[in-house]
């Protein structure tokens, strides 16, 4: 297979590349899906010899992104990513818990979206710090 990709392309190619390895792999420890590893290894690789010698390095034999890649700000896209998904998610269950049952009419689905909203505003206001336990 041949692919032709711009200099700019190929480099958001190794951005999306490490983010979707990071969303498989990083919360699976000695788990890993080593085929993503693999590609993620193949592309770097490839980085080295375009020219983009500073986004790779070798860790224990294996071609990897660089110290300088994972800490010029690839992370900040995925913490944004974590943070809308996270907020988004909690907001959900809140409404879903402030809801007797499962909604199953269109009115009940609206009342969901509404308080969906309404925790959605919440966070956006002021993140978790009105989130109390009463333990």
């Amino acid at each position: 297979m041949k692919l032709e990709l711009t200099t700019k392309q190929y480099r958001r190619l190794l951005d999306l590349v490490y983010i979707g390895n990071w969303i498989l792999n990083s919360t699976r420890g000695d788990d890993r899906i080593e085929d993503y590893d693999e590609v993620e290894s193949l592309l770097f690789t490839a980085a080295a010899q375009q020219g983009m010698e500073s986004l790779a390095e070798v860790c224990d034999g294996e071609v990897v992104p660089s110290k300088a890649f994972v800490e010029g700000g690839i992370h900040e896209a995925i913490i944004d990513y974590e943070n809308t998904v996270f907020f988004d998610i909690l907001a959900e269950e809140l409404a879903r818990r402030d809801m007797a049952e499962e909604p199953e009419t269109p009115d009940e689905f609206e009342e969901l979206a509404r308080r969906i909203d309404a925790y959605i505003m919440e966070f956006e206001e002021h993140g978790t710090d009105n989130i109390l336990l009463d333990i």
